[in-house]
């Protein structure tokens, strides 16, 4: 039975390098990278990043890239669920192996930083902004990648279901940060030691 069960694992992995290898091959076949749709893509993977690089506000970096690296995980794992489950998918990615790399590691996490950061020196409420935040992304931006073809969602999936992603995310990543916030001023403060 146990032989069965790997047997049946083994053929799932086959499955899963073969849709890899199609995907790979549709990229080269089509010459995505040569599309402008690719170098829009590429575009949202660097321009944000050099645009945090200015605007971040170095006093809080570390502070600032926790969250945005938090952003970036938990989308990173909601993207990969939403691609093996068949939600979504993005048709123009920068790299093959790693479709929604520009939006979930730069653009998303990037918006996100620089609203919390707002958030933090104009002494604003976070979950207000960042759910307006999340609205925008949701309902605007993705309809925006789909009319462009950059973004396209299979099923009963929708807007609204985009933006509950975002809530979820947004909400773990304030939770994780306050977390690690919490303790660093309980054991890094000196009157503790």
């Amino acid at each position: 039975m146990a032989s069965n069960r790997l047997d049946q694992f083994d053929k799932i992995v086959k499955m899963g390098k073969e849709g890899q290898m199609a995907l790979n091959d549709y990229w080269i076949d089509f010459a995505l990278y040569t599309s402008f749709e690719y170098w829009l893509m590429v575009s949202f993977l660097i321009v944000p990043l050099i645009y945090l690089f200015f605007k971040i506000d170095k006093s809080k970096i570390f502070f600032m890239g926790f969250y945005g690296y938090s952003i970036h995980i938990f989308f990173g794992y909601i993207d990969l669920f939403g691609r093996n489950s068949g939600l979504w998918n993005y048709p123009f990615p920068v790299i093959p192996m790693l479709p929604g790399l520009s939006i979930d590691s730069s653009l998303i996490p990037v918006t996100f930083m620089l609203v919390y950061q707002w958030t933090l020196n104009y002494k604003k409420n976070y979950y207000v902004y960042t759910i307006m935040t999340s609205a925008i992304l949701s309902f605007i931006f993705k309809p925006l990648l789909v009319a462009l073809g950059l973004f396209k969602m299979y099923g009963n999936i929708n807007y609204f279901h985009l933006f509950v992603c975002y809530l979820i995310v947004i909400m773990i990543a304030k939770f994780i940060t306050n977390v690690f916030l919490w303790t660093e001023r309980r054991y890094n403060n000196p009157k503790n030691h």
